[in-house]
């Protein structure tokens, strides 16, 4: 792959050159902001949404369980494709784009890992897929987060364009394959923490609410909160 990159005529290294030279183009200020967003900001993000799904949803009421076991699923989806890029970049063992193509404008100095693939790019990707499996809406929203994390990485120059791709990838396929597993797993794990419709992972109602005659049954869900336990 390293024998590719060096190709001038590989697409893959033109379209990293066509994105980083807008890098070349923009004012300080921008770069320096592209670089704060593109190494912690988007990430910061994601955990923040997630963290936010994890609110909403476990105040759903039947579907609770299942939902805030998908959302910690998102979570971890994400730290076991980072474990799984560990002997991938290894074996793969693709230099750095600033290494083999001089004039790449680099937002940030000091990376000497390999290459291929994207840590960032894995990490939102398989959080976002998560999230998707949880709410349509909430994952939409991070997927389009993870995208621009990933445009973010190849503006920097620190990674190609397949890098990203192969993040992506990587993230996407252990949050779907795996999830089957997960979910048969962390949902009794859930119900369990969450105990008698109490526990601080799952708050469900107890009791008659508030101006609410005993016995009558609580109103039904909008359709946002249908979709969002989808």
């Amino acid at each position: 792959m390293a024998e590719l990159a060096l190709d001038g005529s590989n697409p893959d290294v033109s379209l990293l050159r066509d994105i980083n030279n807008l890098a070349k183009d923009a004012p300080g200020w921008f770069d320096r902001t592209m670089e704060f967003v593109g190494e912690y900001g988007l990430v910061v993000l994601l955990v923040l949404l997630v963290g936010w799904c994890w609110w909403r949803v476990a105040r759903r009421s039947p579907e609770a369980p299942a939902a805030v076991a998908g959302v910690l699923w998102s979570g971890l989806a994400a730290g076991i494709a980072l474990l799984l890029n560990i002997p991938l970049r290894g074996f793969v063992e693709r230099p750095r784009p600033f290494v083999d193509h001089d004039g790449l404008d680099v937002l940030i100095k000091g990376k000497t890992d390999f290459s291929f693939v994207s840590d960032h790019a894995t990490l939102t990707m398989a959080v976002a897929v998560g999230l998707f499996l949880v709410s349509r809406r909430v994952g939409a929203v991070a997927v389009v987060i993870a995208v621009a994390e990933g445009f973010c990485r190849v503006y920097m120059g620190v990674h190609y364009p397949t890098d990203v791709v192969g993040g992506f990838a990587l993230g996407t396929a252990v949050a779907l394959l795996l999830a089957p597993l997960a979910m048969a797993l962390l949902t009794p794990l859930v119900t369990a923490v969450g105990g008698s419709r109490a526990g601080w992972l799952v708050r469900r109602p107890q009791g008659p609410a508030v101006g609410r005659p005993q016995g009558e049954p609580y109103p039904e869900p909008t359709s946002y909160d249908k979709d969002l336990a989808a």
